[in-house]
């Protein structure tokens, strides 16, 4: 009998936060936790389009107020420029920063604040890696639904089936496509494609993109599970 396969490879990971102290005790922790390979830092911006250029990260996470370029442009740049750019995970020390929802909007993947031990950091940044499940706490569903409706007219537009629909308020609670799938009762690969269609009629970046929109479109609301 065969033994286990072999581990699979560690995410690689850049570090961009503009105060030294922040990355390099990020550096230090995750770089400690099973899993994660931590590549390179970014004191701004503008290094961190260019390290994530050369070193090629699987995921980036991005601090949002940094000199010569913020997170939101670092975040556009990297995904416009790029076949297969990096994910990108938000992480912020203000609940309320409006920036957050900016950088989502930009293509951002998930978001974390600084205060979250770091277990739950790292775990945020291998779940973006995998591409399963979003991270979007209640303080961020509070700033999306609190800013101005700017994208009221993209679920009409969409024409969104009704099973797209329940997908995309299921995405919107957290839930990952295996677990959309039982909550269904259809198969993993039924649920791929109506997220794939969710993506596409909504001209969505990612899953994250897609619940912005459904927060700001009012098809989901403060307090909904499911």
């Amino acid at each position: 009998m065969s033994g286990p396969g072999p581990d699979p490879a560690p995410v690689t990971l850049l570090i961009a936060d503009d105060d030294e102290v922040t990355r390099s005790g990020l550096r230090l922790l995750l770089g400690a936790r099973p899993g994660i390979t931590v590549v390179g830092e970014a004191a701004d911006g503008v290094e961190a389009v260019e390290r994530a250029r050369l070193l090629r990260p699987d995921v980036v996470l991005m601090d949002v107020r940094m000199p010569r370029r913020n997170g939101i442009e670092a975040t556009r740049q990297l995904l416009a420029e790029s076949a297969e750019p990096p994910k990108v995970v938000v992480i912020t020390t203000f609940e309320n920063d409006g920036y957050v929802t900016a950088a989502l909007g930009a293509g951002a993947s998930g978001f974390v604040l600084k205060r979250r031990p770091v277990p739950e950091i790292a775990e945020a940044v291998r779940v973006v890696a995998a591409g399963e499940a979003i991270l979007f706490p209640a303080a961020l569903r509070r700033m999306v639904t609190a800013r101005p409706v700017g994208s009221a007219e993209a679920l009409p537009k969409a024409a969104l089936t009704g099973r797209e629909e329940e997908v995309l308020r299921s995405m919107a609670t957290g839930l990952s496509n295996p677990e959309i799938a039982a909550s269904l009762r259809v198969t993993l690969e039924t649920v791929k494609t109506h997220v794939g269609n969710v993506l596409t009629k909504l001209g969505a970046q990612n899953r994250t993109h897609a619940v912005v929109i459904a927060y700001e479109s009012g098809l989901v609301v403060p307090g909904f599970t499911g």
